[in-house]
C-alpha cells in the first residue's frame, strides 16, 4: 500500500482500494505492505548510501532549481537552509547511463545527470520518496515483474540505478499505456474522474481489455473472466505509441 506521502493520505482510501481490488478478482496472495510501517526498511537503505558518500543532505527548494529546468546538479545551489529547515536527502547519481527494455514500448535509456539530476531519497518533511521505497519494497516482496502506466515509464531508470547501487535484483518491466481524457489527461480522482464500479466489475473489465488490444470473452462471473483472459493474453498485442528506442530527457 504506497501511502508513503502520509501528507496525502486520506482515512479509509486504503480499505476501500483493497476492496475494490478484490471484487475485480485481484487479491493479494501475500499480506500487504504498507509503506507508512516500513520507515525503518527506508531508513536503512539511506544510511547504507551515506555511509558511501552517495547520498547527502540537501536545501535546495524548486524555486531554486528553477533556473537548472528543476534538474538538481551535482552540487547544491543553496549552502543552507536560513529558517532552520532539515535537509532533504539526494542521491549521487554522477554519469550513469541507464538503458533497458520494456515489455511494450522497447528500448529505453536515460541519461540521469541531465534528464533528473540527484534525486531525493527523503524529503525535508521527513517522507521517504517514491523510488526509494519502492525499490526496497519490491526486493523485500520478491518482485520479478511490474506492470504499471506509462506514465512511470521515465522513474524506471531512477529505480534501476538505485537497485543497482543498493545491490539489489532488477525486475522486468511493462509500462502499459493510460486511459486518457477528452483532453488527453490521464483519469484521475485530482480531475474527478469517475471510479470503477466495484457492484459490477465487468464491465470495467471488459473495457480494460479491449483497451490493451486483447480478444474479447464473454465470460459471465469475474473468476472465469479472469482465468480465460490471462490464459489468451498477448503483450505483443498491447498498443505503444514508442515501439522503438526512446532517450528520456526533458529537452
Amino acid at each position: 500500500m504506497e501511502d508513503v506521502d502520509t501528507t496525502r493520505v486520506v482515512p479509509g482510501a486504503a480499505e476501500d482500494i483493497l476492496e475494490t481490488l478484490a471484487a475485480f478478482g485481484l487479491e493479494s496472495d501475500a499480506p500487504v505492505l504498507v509503506q507508512s510501517e516500513r520507515s525503518v526498511r527506508y531508513a536503512g537503505a539511506l544510511e547504507q548510501l551515506r555511509k558511501r558518500d552517495l547520498a547527502y543532505p540537501c536545501h535546495c527548494s524548486r524555486g531554486d532549481l528553477a533556473a537548472f529546468g528543476g534538474v538538481h546538479p551535482s552540487r547544491c545551489v543553496v549552502s543552507g537552509a536560513a529558517d532552520g529547515r532539515p535537509p532533504a536527502w539526494r542521491l549521487r547519481v554522477g554519469a550513469s547511463v541507464v538503458d533497458f527494455e520494456d515489455g511494450v514500448c522497447g528500448a529505453q535509456s536515460q541519461e540521469l545527470a541531465r534528464s533528473v539530476g540527484d534525486f531525493v531519497l527523503r524529503r525535508s518533511d521527513g517522507c521517504y520518496s517514491y523510488q526509494l521505497a519502492v525499490v526496497v519494497d519490491d526486493a523485500d516482496q520478491g518482485v520479478t515483474e511490474i506492470v504499471r502506466g506509462a506514465d512511470l515509464l521515465d522513474s524506471t531508470p531512477r529505480q534501476i540505478h538505485l537497485q543497482r547501487t543498493l545491490g539489489l535484483p532488477t525486475p522486468a518491466y511493462l509500462h502499459l499505456p493510460l486511459v486518457l481524457d477528452s483532453s488527453g489527461r490521464k483519469l484521475s480522482k485530482h480531475d474527478l474522474a469517475r471510479p470503477v464500479d466495484r457492484a459490477d466489475p465487468l464491465p470495467a473489465l471488459r473495457a480494460a481489455l479491449a483497451f490493451l488490444g486483447q480478444h474479447a470473452t464473454r465470460e459471465s462471473t469475474v473468476g472465469e473472466f479472469l482465468r480465460v483472459a490471462a490464459n489468451r493474453f498477448d503483450p505483443a498485442r498491447i498498443p505503444c505509441e514508442r515501439k522503438t528506442h526512446v532517450a528520456l530527457r526533458k529537452d
